[in-house]
């Protein structure tokens, strides 16, 4: 809610009295913008079962891919068919946090502004670029043409992501391609990457969620590109 005030996205804000005294610094920040109303007309309008007194009406920003890549991004997410709107929205914080310039939905990915995906992002939604695209390949070569490298995150890689880091490979523009939580990425992808990359498994553990894969691929490059990590 605050990031959403704070980024000007916000048309109007129902909340409670009982939300207004423990989060005083909405109302403030919310202005005119800010209606009273009852618990009851508050659960209305809200999605989830036990809403926390605040609902807000905003303006969806929008965001192309060409404009994404016209500022020259240095890091960008790229999220294949990833259905989940849980799974969506800790994507985007993940990126938001390694410093990404946008998260692209490719293919059959859920829409961004999913209301679970809008919470699990814990307002980085309102943070990064999140342009939409259902052509993958299209947004994959876009991607290519503007000079980021295509690194897809696979547990059957061939390339290990301490490898290419300690290698110095990970400093330059990058896009980090992630993939449907229950099948992975098609062999299309995987063939229009420039590597396919592991997070090495160093436990017992079969294998990483989305998200921990996620952040763990965003922050090794967030690391080298900050440091020019890797060999001499």
């Amino acid at each position: 809610m605050r990031a959403g005030l704070l980024h000007g996205v916000v048309i109007e804000v129902f909340g409670t009295a009982a939300a207004a005294h423990r989060h005083p610094d909405l109302p403030e920040l919310a202005g005119d913008r800010w209606t009273l109303v009852e618990r009851d007309v508050l659960a209305a309008l809200a999605d989830t079962v036990q809403p926390q007194g605040v609902v807000a009406r905003c303006a969806i920003p929008s965001a192309q891919l060409a404009q994404v890549l016209a500022r020259r991004p240095q890091l960008l997410a790229v999220a294949v068919d990833v259905r989940d709107p849980g799974n969506a929205g800790t994507l985007i914080r993940c990126a938001d946090a390694a410093g990404a310039a946008a998260v692209v939905l490719a293919g059959e990915s859920v829409d961004s502004w999913n209301p679970k995906a809008v919470r699990a992002s814990a307002g980085s939604v309102f943070h990064l670029d999140l342009p939409a695209d259902r052509d993958v390949a299209g947004t994959l070569a876009a991607l290519r043409t503007a000079g980021l490298r295509l690194l897809a995150a696979d547990g059957s890689g061939e390339r290990d992501l301490d490898e290419l880091a300690d290698a110095g490979a990970l400093t330059g523009p990058t896009a980090w391609i992630f993939g449907n939580e229950a099948h992975g990425l098609t062999d299309d992808v995987r063939q229009q990457a420039d590597d396919v990359v592991r997070v090495p498994i160093h436990g017992r553990a079969e294998s990483l969620n989305l998200a921990t894969a996620a952040a763990v691929c965003l922050y090794a490059s967030a690391r080298a590109m900050r440091t020019g990590g890797g060999a001499d």
